[in-house]
């Protein structure tokens, strides 16, 4: 069953957390968290902020309670109110107990109460174990209380903590290209945005390898000239100018039944679509323009999110005759909110966007710029070529696969991005650390207005 109610939160603040959770002297600690929630239907709550109480302040610090002042509740007030952000109170089982305890009951029904004197509709509380699994429950004002489906930690690996039957019970995670995968992937939702060369490979990717809903963002019509690079698509499709979403949608059901593939037939840079978007679990970018790549980089922030981004060009060469091709490469870079991002590892830049508005609104100004040295006009995305679409696509799948299913020899940290050549039979991996990291700003900014802090976002009027 799909989960009602998620808590998201990225490797960055769960590492940080787990830390300080767990100092190494066995005693239960503390610490506070400030969530929004995700725009649209979905009940999705996005870390934004984690306040660590310090061991040192806290009244009680024993191997089965913890108690602190009441003026750390009152600093989350004062962080959380203006943003309406639902505050969790986070401590540790050292014991390794995933569940709540009746002197936790007894606590919440304190505080938590105490908090909606000031605020909210959703407060909660929450616990950690060493080995970083976490559970949490949300309560409304009327202290009526709903168990948190999954806490997903978008980290170098993607781990789901479903909410355990027994309080000493830890789900096994299934094994990669397992039936148990295939089970768990039909409680998730992807996002493939963009459904043509790469795109629509990933998204037959999805569908087959079992996740229970795939949410398809594109407003492009089919064409003849793209038949040969866009699967399912037939002649007929390009004949009557067949939105693409709508026929790869059509095209999973066949095989999946109705209601897998969610058909959203806009632009990634609209409201709805970003709203659509918002729903899924992990968002993967199959499109050919900075911008859109950016808006990709800003919604994996934001709705704390896992990214996977894919390309693939082919340079050329100038020969005698005209030209010659190069290479034929692809790259595929993982995205974790908290750390690097596209924009600070230079896949798009705001240079990168301007000139492809430029191209579309002014022309001859591009053309100008790109002349004076003002804008790079040497590197194109690549025209379609099925087999490398596919390389890519297939790579990039397989990238979630390995984080969220772990079968590496080495730790997935180390491949924060991957560059193929086919001319030179080469594949080289980025480590997350041989990149800046990117702006925090948007981290766990959930659906505050306007969205992801674009005013073209915004609630319409």
């Amino acid at each position: 069953m799909m989960p009602l109610t998620t808590l998201a939160l990225s490797g960055a603040h769960h590492l940080a957390t787990r830390a300080h959770l767990f100092p190494g002297d066995g005693l239960e600690a503390a610490a506070i968290i400030l969530c929004a929630r995700g725009p649209g239907s979905r009940s999705r709550y996005v870390v934004r902020e984690v306040i660590a109480v310090p061991h040192t302040d806290c009244d009680v610090r024993e191997a089965t309670r913890v108690s602190w002042p009441g003026k750390w509740v009152e600093e989350a007030i004062d962080r959380g109110e203006a943003d309406d952000l639902a505050i969790v109170l986070l401590h540790s089982h050292p014991g390794g107990m995933l569940a709540f305890s009746d002197q936790d009951d007894e606590s919440d029904r304190d505080v938590v109460s105490a908090i909606f004197h000031a605020y909210g509709k959703v407060h909660g509380s929450a616990v950690m174990t060493p080995d970083g699994a976490m559970r949490a429950r949300l309560y409304d004002p009327g202290m009526n209380v709903r168990d948190v489906d999954l806490v997903n930690v978008v980290g170098h690996d993607i781990d789901l903590h479903w909410r355990p039957e027994h309080p000493f019970e830890r789900a096994k995670r299934p094994v990669a290209f397992t039936s148990a995968m295939t089970a768990e992937l039909g409680r998730l939702t992807a996002v493939v945005i963009g459904v043509s060369g790469t795109g629509s490979i990933t998204a037959e990717q999805a569908a087959r390898l079992g996740f229970g809903r795939v949410i398809l963002i594109d407003f492009d019509k089919v064409e003849v000239k793209n038949l040969n690079r866009i699967l399912n698509a037939t002649i007929d499709d390009a004949a009557r100018e067949a939105i693409k979403v709508e026929m790869m949608a059509a095209a999973i059901s066949e095989y999946r039944g109705e209601g897998v593939a969610i058909a959203v037939p806009t632009s990634i840079d609209k409201r709805d679509a970003v709203m659509a978007a918002a729903q899924g679990d992990v968002l993967f970018s199959c499109v050919d323009t900075h911008h859109a790549r950016q808006v990709a980089d800003l919604m994996a922030a934001a709705f704390v999110m896992p990214l996977f981004d894919m390309g693939v060009t082919i340079p050329t060469r100038a020969t005698a005759d005209g030209f010659a091709v190069a290479d034929a490469v692809g790259r595929i870079d993982y995205i974790q909110p908290g750390r690097s991002t596209l924009k600070s590892r230079g896949v798009w830049t705001p240079a990168s966007v301007r000139a492809e508005y430029l191209a579309m609104t002014a022309p001859d100004q591009h053309a100008q710029e790109v002349a004076d040295g003002y804008i790079d006009g040497a590197v194109e995305e690549a025209p379609a070529v099925i087999a490398l679409n596919m390389r890519a696509a297939s790579a990039a799948m397989i990238e979630y696969l390995a984080r969220a299913y772990p079968f590496r020899i080495d730790p997935n940290s180390g491949y924060a991005r991957t560059i193929f050549s086919l001319a030179g039979g080469d594949e080289d991996h980025l480590a997350e650390g041989a990149f800046e990291a990117g702006s925090t700003k948007l981290l766990g900014r959930g659906g505050a207005e306007p969205l992801l802090g674009l005013p073209s976002l915004g609630v319409p009027r």
